[in-house]
């Protein structure tokens, strides 16, 4: 690893939620929807590419707009929002870019030579007799496209499934022929919505939205978004049309579900609804995901965990972190923005889903796009900001920069409801100041807790460590 690489693996000021990570050629490449900073819905810009080389998971480069937003015909006007993609390389060799405007109920497709875009528009998802998939008798409306290619055949998964809708069964896959755009099999249900999940093995993680599909060692994983929406579950096949078979929760944007600091139910970041998958880069296999920012559901970020399997093929719920890609702890040296915190809460106030205008948040100053990194806002007594992992050796100061009217300490721990190692008092600045504190921080690797205590509402841009 020739950079260090964190969560989010992109830089602050982009929100590019729905990963979806391929490896072509030396590179790994996301597709993702484009939320803005200060969105008022999801999902509002073009698709923008980025791609970082398989060896160097911390050097994410921009490829810049692979599709704008009114390049289809049925969008030229730019009403619309681009919801979630996914692609795959089909059989001629080319790329092909699967999409859903948020109006409408069918599937659009694009292409490109280059995985990295600019792709142009192809036409829709049909049946053999022009009718688009969705608006058929009897079909579902098609959301959240997943595609795999095998041979002559790509495998589409689509769906939404909202809680108390029975219109909507669950998850299907469509089998399209050589041209990528003509149904060759008509769609089969693979997963259930919650509606349908009684007796199906689905119970409590029936299948809300998000399709994904990959294969790995003969046995097909569906990865998607659950009736919770804070978690992606995943369901193994021996063949890609199913019969489906639950099989766990790959990772929870909350981290509910882990148990191992703290009890399983308790949130250690506000969540919301999350979006991704699975990938094999350089022989380890990760879970891309996505977290809220800014107190909304409609600025999301990009994030990845390194997951593993066991003999039977299962993958077992992995904790978010801030380091996910870098292939172990971050280096305990010099100064880490705040907005790499993975657990932001308020002792005593246990909140699940984003939206709480009063909470803490990671925003940033600005507007979209501005090239300024971000801080988190709105701390106010009792809240907690962790940071794992770091590699610590020999650590002596740890400091913050904080701004605001407020009065307090931040309490430094190596775990959120550990013993207090140190306090770094802080008060009253409009402008960022540093503050350092002498402490005995253990060696090895270790989570960096600050918890603040006191008045008014700081905010945090950085923390650092000194030998």
């Amino acid at each position: 690893m020739k950079k260090q690489a964190f969560n989010p693996y992109l830089p602050s000021w982009e929100y590019i939620p729905d990963g979806e990570p391929y490896v072509f050629g030396d590179r790994v490449y996301v597709y993702g929807s484009h939320d803005f900073f200060n969105g008022y819905v999801f999902c509002m810009g073009d698709y923008m590419g980025w791609s970082a080389p398989v060896s160097d998971l911390g050097a994410w480069r921009c490829e810049g707009v692979i599709f704008p937003r009114n390049a289809d015909p049925v969008n030229a006007q730019g009403k619309m929002c681009l919801y979630a993609p996914d692609v795959t390389q089909g059989p001629d060799g080319r790329y092909y870019l699967y999409y859903v405007y948020d109006k409408v109920g069918f599937v659009s497709v694009a292409v490109c030579d280059s995985p990295a875009g600019r792709y142009q528009f192809l036409g829709y998802v049909h049946y053999q007799d022009g009718t688009r998939l969705g608006e058929k008798p009897g079909d579902e409306p098609q959301f959240d496209p997943g595609v795999l290619t095998e041979g002559d055949k790509t495998y589409l998964y689509t769906g939404f499934c909202g809680h108390g809708d029975k219109s909507r069964h669950g998850a299907t896959c469509t089998v399209l022929g050589p041209d990528m755009v003509t149904i060759v099999e008509a769609p089969v249900y693979v997963a259930p919505g919650a509606m349908y999940a009684a007796g199906t093995g689905f119970e409590g993680h029936a299948f809300f939205e998000a399709s994904s599909i990959r294969k790995r060692n003969g046995l097909y994983y569906f990865v998607y978004s659950s009736q919770v929406m804070h978690e992606l579950c995943y369901a193994t096949a021996s063949d890609p049309w199913g019969p489906f078979t639950y099989g766990g929760v790959i990772v929870s944007n909350s981290d509910i579900g882990i148990d191992s600091y703290k009890p399983a139910d308790m949130p250690a970041a506000i969540g919301g609804n999350n979006h991704g998958s699975i990938v094999e880069i350089n022989g380890q296999w990760y879970i891309f995901y996505h977290r809220q920012t800014n107190g909304t559901w409609y600025s999301r970020q990009g994030c990845a965990e390194p997951i593993f399997f066991d003999e039977q093929g299962r993958i077992r719920q992995v904790e978010i972190t801030s380091c996910g890609l870098n292939g172990g702890p971050l280096r305990a040296e010099g100064d880490y923005p705040a907005y790499l915190a993975c657990h932001l809460f308020v002792q005593g106030k246990p909140v699940l889903y984003s939206g709480d205008p009063t909470m803490p948040r990671i925003t940033q100053d600005g507007r979209d796009d501005d090239k300024i990194p971000a801080h988190i806002a709105n701390i106010q007594d009792g809240t907690v900001i962790g940071f794992k992992y770091f590699d610590c050796k020999n650590v002596r100061r740890i400091s913050i920069e904080t701004r605001a009217y407020f009065h307090g300490v931040f309490q430094i721990r190596t775990a959120w409801d550990g013993p207090v190692l140190a306090e770094i008092h802080a008060e009253n600045s409009n402008v960022w100041e540093r503050a350092s504190v002498d402490v005995d921080f253990p060696d090895g690797k270790q989570a960096l807790y600050l918890t603040y205590s006191g008045t008014g509402s700081p905010s945090l841009r950085c923390v650092g460590f000194e030998a």
